[in-house]
């Protein structure tokens, strides 16, 4: 008979064995590096102590078949404590032998000890499994955006992604984007780039500041949300550490935004090079001033050289999006299910804090850049 259990340190090497072949490269044998990140990922980093365990399931031999990766995540309610569990990765293999093994791996999950739990990465097949078992979509935390910086750069560089030779084109899509921008006129915000005149930043200024000033802002400006992270320290720093590392888009660059005053009115976190399409990690914002935190990002990376920007919606940010030249899709839904229905209602209203660094992108598991 089948069983799901939770996840211990024995399981690692089949565990890391499966995320390869499901995941990654089929071919390839797992690194120790995978497995090394696995362990410290699922069950010693900070915040694995608060009893959220992620689960395995087992055949019939007693093999590894399927796993559905669990995040503990204190969070704080109008004063009330709760835990939420995110739900990472999830996959099975020989879905032949037994079709609903996934479905009850997530069932499983989801009957666990947390308040709620939460996931921004559900697929299609994912998601429908989510409403099933009484999860909700939330369509305004769902969304990915885009803007484009540097046309010509843009273009060559979604090529170079796909076809190695299409970097040779990099220095001629600079000269050209830098013939565009120029005769842009200062206001002239379009689809296809920003002037190179635009003073995005206005009467504010950005500066680049620590991973651990970042932290305290961190928790300061995610103050205003009613259902929000309640990272302890030590939890807050090891995924911020994890976030520092170079990703394939480049490296982490970590700013506040302040008024003229000297007044902090946001913060940015995004990893991104000169000539490449930066990811975005997280943007906060007091209120009434996402709209200026947004243009001073844009305009950060329009200084560093970066093509484009890409990253994750979320409520307060959604509507000062709009008019930006921001464009959006849909790639995988942000989901939630809890027995609570002020918590749901929460989410519903835009008044909850995800994505980010309360979410999963933040991980090197999520950004593939493990090795």
């Amino acid at each position: 008979m089948s069983e799901i259990r939770a996840l211990q340190s024995s399981d690692i090497p089949a565990l890391a064995g499966m995320f390869q072949r499901v995941f990654r490269d089929a071919k390839a044998p797992a690194s120790k590096g995978l497995a090394d990140y696995l362990q410290s990922f699922y069950l010693d980093a900070p915040g694995q102590d608060i009893g959220i365990a992620s689960l395995v399931h087992l055949n019939d031999g007693g093999e590894m078949t399927g796993f559905v990766g669990a995040t503990g995540l204190p969070m704080t309610f109008e004063g009330r404590q709760l835990r939420a569990a995110i739900c990472g990765s999830l996959m099975v293999e020989g879905r032949e032998a037994d079709p609903l093994a996934g479905a009850r791996l997530l069932k499983a999950f989801l009957a666990g000890p947390q308040d709620l739990s939460f996931s921004e990465t559900a697929s299609e097949v994912s998601a429908s499994m989510w409403m099933k078992l009484r999860g909700l979509a939330m369509p305004q935390y769902s969304l990915d955006w885009l803007r484009i910086i540097r046309p010509a750069g843009f273009f060559a560089e979604l090529g170079a992604s796909r076809i190695g030779a299409a970097r040779l084109l990099r220095p001629v899509a600079r000269k050209t984007d830098d013939i565009l921008l120029r005769r842009m006129g200062a206001d002239d915000l379009r689809w296809s780039g920003i002037p190179a005149a635009w003073n995005g930043q206005g009467s504010f200024k950005t500066s680049d500041v620590a991973v651990e000033e970042f932290a305290a802002l961190f928790t300061r400006l995610t103050a205003r949300y009613r259902l929000r992270p309640d990272f302890p320290d030590a939890q807050l720093a090891y995924i911020l550490q994890d976030a520092q590392y170079t990703r394939t888009e480049g490296e982490a660059v970590f700013c506040k935004v302040e008024a003229r005053t000297g007044a902090v009115a946001g913060a940015f976190v995004y990893h991104g090079n000169a000539g490449r399409i930066g990811r975005v990690l997280q943007i906060l914002s007091i209120p009434g001033q996402e709209r200026q935190i947004i243009d001073c990002l844009i305009a950060h990376a329009a200084a560093q050289g970066l093509v484009a920007l890409r990253g994750r919606t979320q409520p307060a940010l959604l509507k000062a999006m709009l008019g930006r030249r921001i464009s959006f899709t849909h790639i995988a839904s942000s989901v939630i299910h809890s027995k609570y229905p002020e918590i749901l209602q929460a989410f519903q209203n835009g008044e909850g804090f995800f994505n980010g660094l309360a979410g999963e992108h933040w991980s090197r598991l999520a950004a593939g850049d493990i090795d």
